[in-house]
């Protein structure tokens, strides 16, 4: 019987509509709301969270790539390249960060929590390929950062230099490899 009306609907120049079109009509017109939304919601929260911070972390948000050299505790130096991700906190003073370099035989994965008073940074890092984590702290303001970030037999001097999307990381270490100089640029 179903095919006859399907049959005489479509002889009229008219498509039979059930309800499994009815809810797939449904779930697109759904969908489409659901991507307008995300859109417009894309497109809104950047402009108001760079607005809303204003802390020492401020403008670093976001994700970042670049390349430079890493020197091996042999003394030899290898090409790397890197991707960073910053997520900013706090008014600004609250700071995430990921960075990721790799070159042809040595890679590492660097993960840091950061707040910031009064121009005094702490918080705590981990090093995932290596099951190193520990502790940091330095001074920072205006885009310029120094800290020392330790564990027990690892020490190491960070310095990284934030000017608009241009970005540039200095590791300087006491053992496991000897340092790292990368340049960045935000995505």
């Amino acid at each position: 019987m179903g095919h006859l009306q399907a049959w005489r609907a479509a002889v009229d120049g008219k498509r039979r509509v059930n309800n499994t079109d009815r809810t797939v009509g449904a779930l697109f017109a759904v969908r489409r709301l659901i991507l307008a939304v995300a859109t417009l919601f894309v497109a809104f929260v950047p402009s108001s969270a760079s607005h809303a911070q204003s802390g020492p972390f401020a403008g670093m948000a976001g994700n970042w790539s670049g390349g430079g050299t890493v020197t091996l505790d042999d003394g030899s130096t290898e090409r790397i390249r890197c991707r960073a991700s910053y997520a900013v906190g706090a008014n600004g003073s609250g700071l995430n960060q990921t960075l990721v370099c790799a070159s042809d035989s040595y890679k590492f994965d660097l993960r840091s929590n950061v707040i910031a008073e009064r121009g005094l940074l702490s918080g705590t890092w981990s090093e995932s390929s290596r099951g190193v984590n520990g502790n940091l702290e330095g001074r920072g303001s205006n885009g310029n950062f120094q800290v020392v970030a330790s564990a027990p037999g690892f020490t190491a001097s960070i310095s990284l230099t934030t000017r608009g999307n241009r970005q540039s990381v200095m590791i300087r270490a006491e053992s496991q490899f000897r340092g790292a100089s990368i340049t960045l640029s935000r995505s």
